[in-house]
């Protein structure tokens, strides 16, 4: 394999119901970084129905080309029909790094493409980088439960591939006079090889509010909260917040609140304005889920707690007596 005929960092632009997910744009961001880096183009790979929001978003949030396959076949995601446009657009265009968002389709269409063109591919990355000396990426993750991070390279083979999770890295300003060359692909996929089909999508019982990775404000417990009932003191803040709550794994581990509310390296990570953490220790697994929010509050009895190295604003104290204080004051400021 002749590495230097592989050019250019390729982010999947995923859609659902046409609508980009901000995961796609998140690491548009991260992926501008890697093609200067790489001295290469950045590019956008939209595949799906309808979807000139995407290609448009796409265009604002820094993509030098947009690659668009459209079509009824991509109306739902399905590894057989985005597998097959994917696949094509790699052997026609030889990209030299593949990012793609850690959701339930990114993680499926990631692997497919893997190890379709026999290559590499690093799951659940939290940082990238350029190795100066090889020009190789350097794709970093946590490893053996969060105690450490394994930094993974792709040496001998192209295209170098990863998968990032949502909030991992923050979405670029938008730029508007932007003017990304759009190249629209005509790729068919017969139906006859589409071998799952959606029949209806059922919303979760768990689905409601705000969810935690699109969430600008954060109000997390964890086992300090002594009991399921003290999270609905949370949830009073955290609306007057106009944010939602979040849990450390051993809340969600006790039966307190869903897995859907967990944050961590096995629940979702976040990035939001701010991130309030209540009675949480702060296990390395939790920290990797939120360490990159823009301001870290932490309440906590204990002044020796992991959490506190992270916190911008360290609250030694009860947390049964600080957030009804905390209440009380928003409340009093927005005249409730």
């Amino acid at each position: 394999m002749n590495l230097k005929e592989y050019t250019d960092v390729w982010v999947f632009i995923e859609c659902f119901h046409g609508q980009p997910k901000d995961v796609g744009f998140e690491l548009l961001g991260q992926g501008r970084l890697l093609a200067d880096g790489l001295g290469q183009k950045l590019c956008a790979v939209v595949i799906g129905n309808k979807v000139d929001e995407a290609v448009k978003c796409a265009n604002y949030y820094g993509a030098d080309k947009i690659y668009v396959v459209q079509g009824e076949e991509y109306e739902h995601y399905s590894s057989d029909a985005y597998g097959n446009a994917f696949l094509k657009l790699c052997r026609k265009y030889n990209p030299n790094t593949i990012l793609i968002g850690a959701t339930i389709n990114g993680r499926d269409l990631g692997s497919k493409i893997a190890v379709s063109l026999r290559t590499g591919l690093t799951a659940d990355c939290t940082a990238l980088s350029i190795e100066e000396d090889t020009l190789n990426v350097v794709w970093e993750r946590p490893a053996f439960g969060g105690n450490l991070y394994a930094q993974i390279l792709c040496s001998e083979t192209r295209p170098q591939m990863g998968t990032v999770r949502p909030g991992a890295f923050k979405k670029p300003e938008k730029n508007r006079n932007n003017n990304a060359e759009i190249i629209w692909e005509d790729i068919r996929v017969d139906k006859d090889l589409i071998f799952t089909k959606v029949i209806d999508f059922i919303k979760s019982t768990e689905e409601s509010g705000i969810k935690l990775e699109e969430a600008q404000y954060i109000v997390s417990g964890g086992r300090g909260m002594k009991g399921p009932e003290n999270f609905k003191m949370l949830e009073e803040l955290a609306d007057l917040l106009g944010g939602t709550v979040g849990a450390s794994r051993a809340a969600v581990d006790a039966g307190w609140v869903p897995h859907s509310k967990q944050v961590g390296q096995t629940g979702t990570t976040v990035s939001p304005k701010v991130y309030i953490a209540c009675g949480i220790s702060g296990a390395v697994q939790h920290l990797a889920g939120m360490s990159s929010s823009d301001t870290i509050i932490a309440i906590n009895k204990d002044p020796s707690a992991p959490i506190f190295e992270v916190a911008d604003y360290c609250l030694v104290g009860d947390v049964f007596e600080i957030i009804p204080a905390m209440i009380k004051e928003i409340r009093c400021v927005k005249n409730l």
